[in-house]
Formats: structure tokens, sequence, C-alpha cells
């Protein structure tokens, strides 16, 4: 009858909060009063932060306010403990004002201080929970804050030295591969990958040879602006001589000559180097593996492919005869 009527209405109660705050709770429906708990059976992290709302405590940081975390998480494991057990929610109001009582009250004090305080503080609370309860409360505080009784001290007792370090990682994600019907054997990618490095090296020879020849175009215009630049008289009005005029002509041919020389050799290097890489392709697509699975010829195929087999044999059946 007490649960039920736990269910239907939702005592006024006040469950201490955060720097001495207390949450009411005033009377609601059954159906109000499921709604207001239903977050803590839910996920954790929605749990807890309607816990902090219930409890009002301002917003922290988890990573740097870890005591306040901690704490939370204690409340909060306590809460999950009544309501699995089935705590009315009246009593469920209790249980995490014991434990925040207990918590306080037992800063700073040995094992057998704290069991003392635990005891005492189940027999002041009996008004509040039947004996099966009582057990169920003393059981679950027996397994978990006593058993780790200096862990609490060393978390909530005293003031912790935060060291963090916040580091920023970007995460590549790998590409998104390509669909398995374009996919090849390595044997023949591997073969395509070479016909392409050396198609590439052959344009990369015809590119270098158009940039050679530029330059040395720009060296022999260069040379011969320089000697007809030399050869002219200092004064305009002054016509060059024969044998000055004789020398400037050798000069040009001989710069047209070297030019023709280097270009000449240049190319028939370029050429040998271009016919040696075409060798090359001609003979890897001489030597291509073959498909992996090799392709299925249909039945039409197949059969044309029989079709001069069976004249020959037909021909030589007629010359038996």
């Amino acid at each position: 009858m007490r649960t039920l009527r736990g269910r239907k209405v939702l005592e006024e109660e006040q469950v201490p909060g955060g720097g001495g705050s207390a949450v009411q709770k005033p009377r609601h429906n059954s159906s109000r009063g499921a709604t207001c708990w239903l977050p803590f059976r839910t996920l954790r992290p929605q749990g807890r932060e309607h816990l902090r709302r219930l409890l009002n405590w301002e917003e922290f940081n988890e990573q740097t306010d870890s005591r306040r975390s901690i704490l939370l998480d204690t409340l909060y494991e306590s809460i999950i403990f009544a309501v699995g057990k089935g705590f009315p929610w009246v009593e469920v109001a209790q249980v995490v004002k014991f434990t925040e009582e207990l918590l306080r009250e037992t800063k700073g004090c040995s094992v057998t201080e704290a069991v003392m305080i635990l005891g005492n503080k189940l027999r002041d609370y009996k008004g509040h929970f039947n004996t099966t309860r009582l057990l169920a409360l003393c059981d679950y505080f027996h397994h978990t804050f006593i058993h780790h009784y200096k862990l609490y001290q060393y978390v909530l007792g005293q003031e912790q030295q935060v060291d963090l370090t916040v580091a920023h990682l970007e995460v590549c994600v790998p590409p998104q591969p390509l669909p398995l019907a374009e996919g090849m054997d390595r044997d023949l990618w591997t073969h395509k990958q070479q016909v392409a490095a050396l198609t590439e090296a052959e344009a990369q020879k015809r590119t270098d040879m158009l940039l050679l020849k530029e330059a040395l175009l720009l060296e022999k215009k260069n040379s011969l602006q320089k000697a007809f630049t030399s050869a002219m008289p200092a004064q305009p009005s002054r016509v060059l001589e024969r044998q000055e005029l004789e020398s400037l002509v050798r000069q040009a041919v001989h710069i047209q000559m070297a030019f023709l020389q280097e270009l000449l050799q240049c190319q028939i290097q370029n050429t040998f180097a271009i016919l040696d890489l075409k060798l090359q392709k001609k003979t890897l697509n001489l030597n291509t593996p073959a498909p992996f699975p090799p392709p299925i010829t249909s039945h039409a195929g197949q059969e044309e492919a029989l079709k001069p087999h069976k004249v020959s044999k037909g021909k030589k059946a007629k010359a038996r005869k």
C-alpha cells in the first residue's frame, strides 16, 4: 500500500544540493512523477544532467572539476540502486539525501569511524525505510562506499591538483574505396602502371627537347646580338671595312653552326631515348598478363569458334568416302 501511494503521490521532500541549496519536490500525480524520474532509467548522460538540474547545481566542466563530477556520479548510482531495488519514489529521494549526508559526515574520518557513522545513520532512517530496504541500503553502502572508502576519501576529502593537457588531434578518415566492379588483378594493374610510367617519360622527353631548343635559340640570339654590337663602328656614319664585314660574317656563321651542332646532337640523343622507351612499352604490351578471372565467352561465341573445326572434319570425311 505504501509503494502504491509513493508511486501516485511524490510527497514534498528536500534533497540537499551543491552549495547547501535544496530542491523542493511538490506533490505530483503518478504520470508526472514517472516523467520526473524517467531520465534516470534511460541514458546515463541525460540522467546525470537531469539530476544536476534537480539539485540546483550550476553547470561545471567534467574534466576540470572532477570532484563534483564524481560526487554527481555517486548520487546518480544511489538513485539507480534504489530504483532497481523497487524503492518507492519518495524513498528514492531519501536515498539521495542519505548518500550526501554520509559523504559529508565521513569526510576526514577513519574506516572504523565511517562504519559507526553508517550504522548510526541507518538507525536514524528506520522511520523512512522498512527493514528489507534498510538492509539492502546497508549492503549497498558496505560493498561500495566502505569497500572503497580510502579511494572516496582521497578523491572527495582533499583538494586535488589537476594537471590537464588538451591536445586537438585531426583524424583523417580513410578514403572511400572504389567499387569492386572496377577492380583488376594486381599483375594487370602493375602492367598498366608501368606502361603509364613509360608514356609519361616519353612525353617528358619531348617536353625537355622543346625547352632545350628554346634555350638554344635564345642563346644563339644573344650571341649574334653581342657579335653585331661589338662589330658596329663607334661612329654611325662610318661604313664597315671589307675585313670587318668578313669577320662579322664568319663569326655569325660560327655561332649558327655551333647552335645547329648542339641542337642536332641533343635531338639525336633524345630520339634514341624516346625509341628506347617505345621499345620497352612495346615489349610490355606483348607480355600483357591475362585478366583474372578470365572473361567468360558466350555460348554463341563458343559455337562460332568451333565451326571451322567442324567444317574441316566434314571435308576429311568426304575425302575418305
